[in-house]
């Protein structure tokens, strides 16, 4: 089925409003880019936005909406945190999700993040008792997350190209 042209550009607008979000924490991300695909997708019949250059785009979006887990806890890793501060971290990240979930939704990614980088601390500071290396380990935990953000840039572009390219040449 052959979309109006109007569709295309709605949802080029939506993921236009998902690359804003892999920049500010409030708005959805990685993940709308790929909802408005699939919406996309579904609308057309799956004719120009083909099950391959769907699948393409689903594996793009989980290792973007993933990014933010993987990277920054390599990030952590190689700044020399131990798997104790990392799970840790995890725990008290999706703690400080839900609380920013329930305190009205926009502050779940950063509270999330802050209970990450809590988690970590407090177990590294326990095990080594030296503030230089648990912020040393902390650091690397950011740079971690600073560059997951990276990760979700390039992957977003990617995805966005793909669909245009797709979307336009049939």
């Amino acid at each position: 089925m052959v979309l109006p042209m109007w569709a295309f550009w709605v949802a080029l607008g939506v993921m236009g409003i998902g690359l804003i979000g892999v920049i500010l924490p409030a708005v959805p991300g990685v993940g709308l880019i790929w909802i408005a695909a699939l919406v996309y997708a579904i609308a057309e019949g799956f004719t120009t936005i083909d099950p391959l250059t769907f699948a393409a785009l689903t594996v793009l979006g989980a290792i973007g909406v993933t990014a933010d887990i993987w990277v920054s806890q390599a990030g952590g890793k190689l700044g020399g945190a131990s798997w104790q501060a990392l799970l840790t971290g995890l725990g008290l990240g999706a703690v400080g999700f839900i609380l920013g979930l329930v305190a009205g939704g926009i502050g779940a990614l950063p509270a999330g993040m802050v209970g990450m980088l809590l988690g970590i601390l407090l177990v590294e500071y326990l095990r080594r008792g030296d503030w230089k290396e648990t912020v040393r380990v902390g650091a690397g935990w950011a740079a971690g997350c600073l560059l997951s953000g990276v990760v979700q840039l390039f992957v977003s572009l990617t995805m966005i190209l793909i669909f245009v390219w797709q979307a336009l040449r049939g």
